[in-house]
Parts: C-alpha cells; sequence; structure tokens
C-alpha cells in the first residue's frame, strides 16, 4: 500500500504530531474497555470515544494522504461501530484483535519517518478485523415490542440509540421518558445539568426536540431514560419545575404520571416525542460566532526547546563572565563603573534565573504519560502469558523532564516483563499458595528531594536468593558464598549475562536486559535499586534526577583537574585529615557522627596520576542518591555554578562515573560526574 504524499519532511512532522497523540488516547481507552469483557458491564460513552478516535485518525491520514494508516483505521472503525450497534459481542477475542490493530497502528505512525513498510501486516490485520465483524449476534423478538411503544418514537431514534434502549431492557432497568420545558435563553445549560444528574444512575438513551405546548419563550425536550431507580428517586435526581416524568413498557401503570413540580404542564410524554422538531435559535446571539480556537496550547518540537536551553545555557556562561569582570574593574580602581556593571549583571541573573525556570517547566510532563504506556505492555504481556495481572498507579502527577521519561521508557518495559514473566506466578500457583488468583503489579512515583523515586513492585514469588547466589557461583563471579549478604547478592542481577531462568522464554531467560536497564538509568545520571522477599514479591526501585537540562553544580578539583558534581546530589562537605581516616575491610571509612560513611578519593576512581603530594588536610563531598552515601576526597572546592550538560557520544558510553560535559565559559572544558554510577562502583568494589 503506497502512501500518495511523500513521507519527509513538514507533512510526517504535523501528522505524527496528532496521530501519536490520538493513539495514545485510543490504546489509554482499549485498555479501560478490556474490563468490560470480564466483567460484561461496557460504558457507551467510553465505546463512543474510542470509536470516534478511530475515525478521526482515518480522517486525519486521508487529509496527508497516508492510505494505509487510513484503510486500517477505516476497517478498525467498522468493527468499533458494530460493538457500539450491539451487532458482536465484546468478548476477549475481539479485544484481542482490537489491541493488535492498535498496536500495528501504533507502530505505522512511528514507521513514517523511517519509511518502514507494513503493507502484508496491515493486509493480514484487516482480515483478521473483518473476520471478527461478521460474527453477527442470533436475530430474536426485539425486547422493545414489549415496552409498546408507539410506531413514531421508534422511528425518531437512531440505530445506535435503538441499541442502548434494547440494552436497557435485557439489563431490567425501567425506562422513563422525562419531558422539560426550559427558556430559549438558557436551555443548553439547563439540558445539560440535567443529562448530567441522570448519568450519575443510569443512561441518558436519546434527547430530542418535542413539540411545545408552552409558551413561545420555552423549548420542550423529550429524554429517554434507563435505569434501576424507582420512580421517586428519578424525580428527586431532576428536581426542577417545568419537568414531567413517565414510566413507559410493562411497569408503566405504577405509579401514574406525575410532574415533579406543580408548575409543570401535562404533556402527554412519549406521543409528543413522535419527530424531531426544528429547534429555534436563541436570539441575540447571531453575531457571536468566532473563528479562534478553543485550545490554548501549542506543540512544540523537543528539540527546539533543547535549542532553546542550550542558548539559555550559554547566556548563564556570559552573565557570568560579566559579574567576573565586573568584580575584576573594582579590584583595578573602576570602582564606579565597576558598580553599574554588576547591578546590571545581578539584573540579569534574575531575569535568566526566570527565564531558566521557565523553560525547564515547559520541559516538564507528568509521569502518567509513561504509566499509561506501561499499563498497555502490561496487558499485552498478562494475555501472552496467559496471566491475571491487575495494574495500580500512584502519583501520576508527578513532573519528570520529557527527555529523562523517553530514555526510561524502555528500561520499564523490561521491568514489566521480568515482572510478569519472572515475578507473577501462574493462577494455579497463587491459589495453591493462598494469594489471589489476579496478580498485582504497583507503578508509584514520588518526589523526594530534588530528586523522582518510580517504583515498580509485585506480589510475585520474589527471588530466591540462594538461588541467586549459587547461580553467582556457577558463572564464577564469586569463589564463595561466605561473607556474601543478600543486599550484595541481589545486585549479581545487573550483571552482563545474568539469569536465575531455568528456561529461557519469548520474554526473558536470556540474561540479556537487567545490564541495559542499569546502564540506560545510568546514562540519565539515575540509579535502580531492588528489594525482594521470597515468596512475597519484588521491588524495583528507580531514583532519577528531575532534569538534566540546565543544572547547578559544585566545582571541585582533583590531581588538577577540574570536575562538576551535581549539586542536587550534594548533601554537606567537611575537611579532614589523614588521622581521621579508618580503614575496614581494606575500605576507607569516615565516622561521621553516629554513621560510617564509605570513602572512594576520585583520582585514585579515574586512575589519574598525582603530580604533588598529598595535602595534610582535604575536603570530602558527602553524596547520596536514594538512601546510599558515599564521602568523595578532593583536593579543593571551586565554588558553585550553573552549567548545561552536554553528551559525549557513543565513544565515552563506556566510562563509568561521567554523565556529561558542561563548558565554564572561560574557553574551559570540564566533565561532569555522574553520582549514581560513582556510587554503584564504588559499593561494588569496595571503594
Amino acid at each position: 500500500m503506497a502512501n500518495s504524499h511523500d513521507t519527509s519532511g513538514r507533512a510526517v512532522e504535523d501528522f505524527l504530531a496528532e496521530a501519536e497523540e490520538i493513539v495514545e488516547r485510543l490504546s489509554t481507552d482499549l485498555g479501560t474497555l478490556s474490563d468490560c469483557a470480564d466483567s460484561g458491564e461496557c460504558d457507551p460513552d467510553l465505546l463512543n470515544a474510542i470509536f470516534r478516535g478511530a475515525h478521526s485518525l482515518k480522517g486525519l491520514a486521508g487529509m496527508f494522504g497516508f492510505t494505509d494508516i487510513q484503510q486500517l483505521s477505516h476497517n478498525l472503525e467498522n468493527l468499533l461501530d458494530s460493538l457500539r450497534l450491539g451487532k458482536i459481542p465484546l468478548t476477549i477475542a475481539t479485544m484481542n484483535v482490537l489491541f493488535d490493530a492498535m498496536e500495528l497502528l501504533g507502530s505505522v505512525v512511528r514507521g513514517l519517518g523511517t519509511g518502514e513498510t507494513f503493507a502484508t501486516a496491515i493486509a493480514d490485520m484487516i482480515q483478521r478485523i473483518n473476520d471478527c465483524a461478521t460474527a453477527q449476534q442470533g436475530d430474536g423478538e426485539s425486547p422493545l415490542q414489549k415496552l409498546g411503544l408507539p410506531d413514531k418514537v421508534l422511528n425518531s431514534l437512531t440505530e445506535y440509540e435503538e441499541h442502548r434502549l434494547v440494552e436497557n431492557v435485557k439489563k431490567g432497568r425501567t425506562i422513563f421518558s422525562i419531558h422539560a420545558s426550559f427558556s430559549l435563553m438558557s436551555f443548553d445549560q439547563d439540558l445539560g445539568e440535567i443529562i448530567e444528574a441522570l448519568k450519575k444512575s443510569g443512561e441518558v438513551v436519546s434527547t430530542l426536540p418535542s413539540a411545545s405546548v408552552t409558551p413561545e419563550s420555552m423549548i420542550d425536550f423529550e429524554i429517554l431514560y434507563g435505569t434501576d431507580l424507582a420512580y421517586d428517586e428519578v424525580a428527586g435526581l431532576i428536581d426542577r419545575e417545568n419537568v414531567e416524568i413517565t414510566r413507559i413498557g410493562a411497569a408503566a401503570a405504577a405509579p401514574p404520571s406525575a410532574a415533579t413540580s406543580g408548575t409543570a404542564t401535562a404533556v402527554p410524554a412519549i406521543s409528543q416525542a413522535a419527530a424531531p422538531a426544528e429547534v429555534p435559535a436563541p436570539t441575540g446571539q447571531a453575531d457571536d460566532m468566532t473563528a479562534k480556537s478553543m485550545s490554548q496550547t501549542v506543540r512544540v518540537d523537543i528539540g527546539k526547546l533543547d535549542d532553546l536551553m542550550n542558548i539559555v545555557g550559554e547566556l548563564v556562561l556570559s552573565q557570568s563572565i560579566i559579574s567576573t569582570l565586573a568584580t575584576r574593574m573594582r579590584l583595578e580602581g573602576f570602582s564606579s563603573l565597576a558598580i553599574e556593571l554588576g547591578k546590571a549583571a545581578k539584573g540579569l541573573d534574575r531575569k535568566l534565573t526566570e527565564l531558566q525556570k521557565g523553560v525547564m517547566e515547559i520541559r516538564m510532563i507528568p509521569v502518567g504519560q509513561l504509566f499509561e504506556k506501561m499499563a498497555r505492555i502490561v496487558r499485552k504481556v498478562s494475555r501472552e502469558q496467559g496471566k491475571k495481572v491487575d495494574l495500580k498507579t500512584f502519583g501520576a502527577d508527578t513532573e519528570l523532564d520529557k527527555l529523562i521519561i523517553e530514555d526510561i521508557a524502555d528500561p520499564m518495559v523490561h521491568i514489566i516483563r521480568n515482572a510478569i514473566d519472572h515475578g507473577l506466578e501462574p493462577t494455579e500457583e497463587r491459589v495453591a499458595a493462598g494469594k489471589p488468583e489476579r496478580g498485582t503489579i504497583r507503578l508509584s512515583s514520588y518526589q523526594k528531594g530534588n530528586h523522582v523515586v518510580i517504583e515498580v513492585s509485585d506480589d510475585g514469588r520474589g527471588f530466591n536468593i540462594e538461588k541467586v547466589k549459587k547461580k553467582a557461583l556457577e558463572k564464577g563471579l564469586i569463589k564463595t558464598l561466605e561473607g556474601i549478604s543478600d543486599r550484595d547478592a541481589l545486585d549479581f542481577i545487573f550483571l552482563p549475562g545474568f539469569s536465575t531462568a531455568d528456561a529461557v522464554s519469548e520474554l526473558s531467560g536470556r540474561g540479556v536486559g537487567m545490564d541495559v536497564v542499569k546502564n540506560n538509568i545510568a546514562a540519565v545520571s539515575g540509579m535502580v535499586d531492588i528489594e525482594s522477599t521470597f515468596g512475597k514479591g519484588s521491588k524495583v526501585i528507580i531514583t532519577l534526577p528531575i532534569t538534566l537540562a540546565i543544572i547547578k553544580a559544585l566545582l571541585v578539583s582533583t590531581a588538577g583537574r577540574t570536575y562538576a558534581i551535581p549539586i542536587t546530589s550534594v548533601l554537606e562537605t567537611i575537611i579532614v585529615t589523614e588521622n581521621d581516616i579508618d580503614t575496614v575491610e581494606r575500605k576507607e571509612v569516615y565516622q561521621l557522627r553516629e554513621t560510617t560513611l564509605p570513602l572512594v578519593r576520585l583520582e585514585r576512581f579515574f586512575g589519574i596520576p598525582r603530580t604533588k603530594p598529598d595535602s595534610a588536610e582535604f575536603y570530602v563531598v558527602v553524596v547520596g542518591v536514594a538512601e546510599k552515601r558515599l564521602g568523595v576526597i578532593v583536593d579543593d572546592l571551586m565554588g558553585q555554578q550553573d552549567i548545561v550538560i552536554k553528551a559525549l557520544g557513543d565513544m565515552f558510553k563506556g566510562y563509568r562515573g561521567i554523565t556529561g560535559a558542561a563548558d565554564l565559559g572561560d574557553q574551559r572544558t570540564i566533565l561532569v560526574l555522574d553520582v549514581g554510577g560513582i556510587i554503584g562502583e564504588a559499593f561494588r568494589s569496595g571503594g
């Protein structure tokens, strides 16, 4: 299937911006709809929203000339239309087709920029959709015949409204006809209030204008409503003037129709709903038409935000140079001019701080967007594994830098897959262990200081620590089990090629993954840790910086070289001497108040030779990520400065402890330390 338009350039960018948003929303709504396949109760508004989303994607693809997406969306729309009209039942098999079709749609949309084609896959999927749509329900006597509705009323209903009326009757709900009169000046708001009140306890099947016997300043509407409530309860929901309620169908005899207010006009509710009447336009509003957009949002390419952030970073460096020049001029005798320049530099600093904060806030997005993607992964993998899994999310409104969320998406997918494949037991095993047959995966996020913590936990079998230790011994990672704590054993899971799986599956067992997870998270200056209780479950804890754009850093020097430590990871700085340092199991430590602080000498960590002997006193920068603390020994503290972290490229990916580089504004470029990576290496190697 070829596209009639060139799939490169601005057209693809514009299409992707909106199509990706539609696909994300559809996938989320399908996840909610899947719960209906088990319970049998389906929200018609949700199904309508999914139908409209597929229709919008079809129209959007047609407008840009992407015929493959248009055809797939069109067939998906037909299937959804059959569902919403009750022509086919909502079953697990139907949901599987919908999920697979949506996954393929996402792949096709993402593949536009790379030129990847999916012609065969699309043709196969269209065939599956059409096969599913031809599974018609058996015909029988319509439940509407028992209602005794006049033909004029039935003829005024759309096919969808007739289907929803049938569904309400099948569920044993009472059908009410509600006749309401409104003022022409406020009928839209008043009608909306009644409909919202009714929806809380039932379903509004149809809302039609009705022939009115009221004064010319009024307009009447006929509402068909299905509910389990009694007549008096429905009347209590509305509780306003000019409303008449009539119960229709087999139970229409009691209680008799009566108005909810003494001022209501006696109008035969059903007979008056013969046909839609023309709705007169409210007077005095003919000149209110406008071409203004309702939306106040603008889509911006993240690359443009990166460029803007880089410019802000350069301005910060320029401001720092101006401040330095002002100080030098004052020392050299240009006092009056230096004072004026210093004031201007401080004013510029304040405005730059506001600009920096504003740009950073634009880059921040809720973690909930990541959680929604993980929800789809949970449903897909649980279906493939044949396991019943519930996903619970907490703290979805916690915000993170857009680029960080994108970088941790793949590690999160692998963690979720492992939790379902390795962690959660099959249903029979869970029931035998006294657990609920449905496993639970919990995603939670919260801000902790200047970091965001994301936790992925499950109530599965947990890690067998003894099995992990034996695997490590078999692979030659350790020579003896003596002195290996449970905490140390769990760290083996992050080593390349390590796996406790007895058999290789499509998802896991090859020992490829958790080391990549750790490296990818470390690449954004994050840390990953595991907690586990055998038989009860596991928890993966990811600690991340809020942003990696412009950060404030502590500049330090050691062995004649300058480094930057993100200030968000710095807890305190202290001055120590050699006599203050103790050695425990060949590891240097320092007694900081009532705790033992592990130490690492920065020049030794990077293997830098010293040209001068060690001084009698030196500084210890106490850094921490999550619950881990480490003292980094350096020669000198050079102050704080705002820096813009630049990536080093693929050539330097293998270097532990480095997260990027930064320009200082005086023609110098320094390395920015990855505190999480240094802590991890120091704890693993014993400093």
